[in-house]
């Protein structure tokens, strides 16, 4: 019995050294140092740990804001006056200023961005307007209303009754006033440094519609003569040029159809004050 029992044990204990052979384990021994007593799995996997705090991924960083619009199709005001006398000054626009945001501005700004590699959106951002800002200067008043479009000055106390063209030299502009009301305002231009366009009360003495000048053939239609040659009347090149030029002497209107108004309304002997 005790050869049977020994047999049987040294058979076991080859079955185990030929599977631990076949499968490559190794029996493990006790660590009573680490493993405080227990079997360590034969398997030892190892497990990467990232630190606490950073992230296996870094997040992507916030897009950054888009610049603040401060002008855009359709916007009216002083500011786009500024805009248009500005882009004036850089040879982008050559009408106006209106100080209405129109679709030849909305053009200027795209070509003026797209020549600054600036994205062409048709639209003043902050950038474009810093950008525009340090290429030009600040526009002067006559800059800003090159084309008209100014207020007019308070009338003066010899317009205050009657009928009356108001002229004001300071702000460049006609007042049609009956009795103390103005009924239409515009704007005018002057005779020019060394044919200056003369101030004091006169009276309409001569309505002529399709008048030409003899003296330097030129067109003065709707015109109203009220002192010798000088009459207030439409003129072409006013509505043109704006106040880049001057007259010879008249009181120039660029608006046709303020004038047309004016010269139908106007009567001979109503009166005529040009003032400072």
């Amino acid at each position: 019995m005790r050869t049977k029992g020994m047999g049987r044990t040294l058979i076991a204990v080859a079955t185990g050294v030929a599977l631990a052979a076949l499968t490559g384990c190794v029996a493990q021994p006790v660590d009573a140092k680490n493993g405080g007593g227990r079997h360590r799995s034969p398997v030892h996997i190892e497990i990467s740990h990232t630190p606490s705090g950073t992230g296996a991924t870094s997040a992507a960083p916030a897009p950054k804001p888009s610049p603040a619009v401060l002008w855009a199709p359709g916007a009216t005001g002083p500011g786009v006056r500024e805009l248009q006398a500005r882009l004036r000054q850089v040879a982008w626009l050559f009408d106006g200023p209106t100080g209405t945001y129109d679709d030849l501005t909305e053009n200027a700004v795209k070509g003026f961005q797209g020549k600054r590699g600036l994205p062409r959106t048709g639209r003043v951002d902050s950038v474009t307007w810093q950008r525009l800002l340090r290429m030009t200067h600040e526009p002067g008043k006559w800059e800003l209303y090159l084309m008209g479009g100014q207020p007019a000055a308070a009338p003066d106390a010899r317009c205050m009754t009657g009928r009356v063209l108001c002229i004001s030299k300071t702000s460049r502009t006609l007042r049609w006033m009956v009795d103390g009301r103005t009924v239409s305002t515009m704007a005018v231009r002057f005779g020019a440094q060394y044919t200056p366009t003369r101030e004091g009360v006169f009276h309409i003495y001569w309505k002529s519609r399709y008048h030409a000048s003899t003296l330097y053939h030129s067109p003065m239609p709707y015109a109203m003569f009220f002192s010798g040659g000088q009459a207030v009347h439409y003129s072409a090149d006013f509505a043109a040029r704006g106040y880049a030029g001057g007259s010879h002497g008249c009181v120039n209107v660029r608006d046709e159809a303020a004038i047309s108004a004016l010269f139908a309304g106007a009567r001979t002997g109503d009166k005529v004050v040009v003032y400072w």
